[in-house]
């Protein structure tokens, strides 16, 4: 069975990516339910919370909480963010390979967030994934140590 994530990680699928260290790799989800819903994926193959070293799952929050600094900062102009892991088919789970969801939200945004829940898109998804790089790069968006 093929992973979409591994052939994003190899350089054999595109995505717009806003984040990659030796480790890691983010990318804005194809099918996101709010404008910069981005993906923290780790390289290394794992599938879900239980074959999924306990410092990975750190670092790929770790990243998440970055990436969540940096929708509020930016132009996506995010008064907040839901991080989840879908953790196996019973919670949703849909691309076998660990991953977190980031997804911004801005404050009264339940009409047009259940709307992304249904129309799943972004318009302008290279602009998107420029908006947060920008945000990343800025020393304001440095780790937190």
């Amino acid at each position: 069975m093929s992973c979409v994530f591994c052939a994003i990680v190899a350089g054999d699928s595109p995505a717009v990516r806003i984040y990659e260290d030796d480790e890691f790799v983010a990318l804005l989800d194809i099918r996101p339910f709010t404008r910069g819903h981005t993906l923290v994926v780790p390289k290394r193959h794992t599938v879900d919370l239980t074959d999924t070293p306990p410092a990975t799952l750190a670092r790929m929050t770790e990243i998440g909480q970055r990436i969540a600094l940096a929708a509020r900062t930016s132009g996506l102009h995010a008064d907040g963010n839901n991080l989840a892991i879908n953790d196996g088919r019973a919670a949703f789970q849909s691309v076998f390979h660990i991953h977190l969801h980031v997804v911004p939200r801005r404050d009264g945004d339940k009409l047009s967030f259940a709307k992304g829940l249904l129309l799943r898109r972004d318009p302008d998804r290279e602009e998107t994934g420029r908006i947060l790089r920008e945000a990343l790069a800025r020393p304001d968006a440095a780790d937190k140590d």
